[in-house]
């Protein structure tokens, strides 16, 4: 049988620690709250608790 992977070691990758200070790498949802992070797609952030979509601009 194969071994899950541990869902609780990638939640420390939305999080960074600089001077002692926890920041959050991601945005959070403005609907959901602060518990809630949008996932980081190619041209868009989207929750997906809510289903909240937001559209990054295209650069020239």
């Amino acid at each position: 049988m194969e071994k899950k992977k541990q869902k609780s070691n990638e939640i420390w990758k939305l999080y960074k620690v600089e001077k002692g200070v926890l920041t959050r790498t991601n945005s959070t949802c403005p609907k959901c709250g602060a518990g809630t992070f949008l996932a980081n797609h190619g041209d868009r952030l989207t929750c997906g608790h809510c289903g909240y979509s937001e559209f990054k601009k295209k650069s020239k």
